[in-house]
């Protein structure tokens, strides 16, 4: 198993898992605690990730939820822009995820503000494969595959498509909430640990999602509770990275799992 990925060419390791903060510059995420646009709440949300326990930030300018605004190329650049250079100049040596599909927002990012990884929720294509390659920043493969044999598969060949291009560091999303059903999510989730067959770093991301909120019946901003039950599980089932809204509550959940796990080596 590969635990450890390279940042400006130094070696993260992620045997002990990480926490990524999501920063969104957009007024229309689902989850309102996570929207930033003024220049003041993105210093305050950046240094609240930082300061609460995350090692990562997430940006992003283009929201994906369902339903969703549909933002041009050109919006979404400006967006970035605003928040990357606001988050550089505050925490310069933070390492930053860049939230986005589109690859020539992807390279404006890298060579503008040096991002750290790109986060890609479309399941990607061979210009991104490419692009990421090229630049050499860690490449976060989501699949919207919607059972874990269809996600295998085809996580099998992206990543093979990949290393072909010459990535290197690439981390595996199972892409909850996206193209799956209620159950179809908590199948996946109950299984999970079958994804580290592929020996990559894997990064969940369900935090305050529809799979808790629609379940339970109550709301994103009820939905807390639910989050933290499944980063749990997730890190009993071996997950690297937790992309979450509540930095300060799942740095907690690393912290307990790692101890439970420490008990149980002895």
């Amino acid at each position: 198993m590969n635990e450890t990925i390279q940042i400006r060419g130094k070696l993260v390791d992620l045997s002990t898992p990480q926490v990524m903060g999501i920063l969104n510059v957009t007024p229309d995420s689902f989850y309102a605690g996570s929207r930033v646009q003024t220049e003041a709440e993105i210093v305050q949300r950046c240094h609240q990730i930082i300061d609460e326990g995350a090692s990562m930030i997430d940006v992003g300018g283009y929201s994906t939820r369902p339903g969703g605004t549909e933002v041009s190329e050109a919006e979404e650049m400006e967006r970035l822009r605003f928040g990357l250079k606001i988050i550089r100049r505050e925490l310069p040596d933070a390492i930053i995820s860049v939230d986005t599909f589109r690859p020539d927002v992807a390279h404006m990012t890298v060579e503008e503000f040096g991002a750290d990884i790109i986060n890609d929720v479309s399941e990607g294509n061979e210009t991104m494969y490419r692009l990421v390659s090229r630049l050499r920043v860690p490449y976060i493969l989501m699949s919207q595959q919607p059972t874990l044999k269809s996600m295998l598969m085809s996580f099998a060949r992206q990543v093979q498509q990949l290393r072909d291009c010459g990535a290197c560091d690439i981390i595996l999303d199972p892409g909850f909430g996206f193209g799956k059903t209620l159950e179809q999510n908590y199948e996946i989730m109950n299984q999970m640990e079958r994804l580290h067959v592929m020996e990559l770093p894997l990064l969940v991301g369900i935090s305050r999602k529809s799979m808790i909120f629609k379940l339970l019946g109550t709301t994103p901003m009820e939905s807390l509770n639910g989050t933290t039950v499944l980063n749990t599980i997730s890190l009993m089932k071996g997950a690297h990275i937790l992309r979450v809204h509540d930095v300060r509550q799942a740095v907690e959940c690393v912290k307990m799992v790692q101890s439970l796990n420490s008990q149980i080596a002895k």
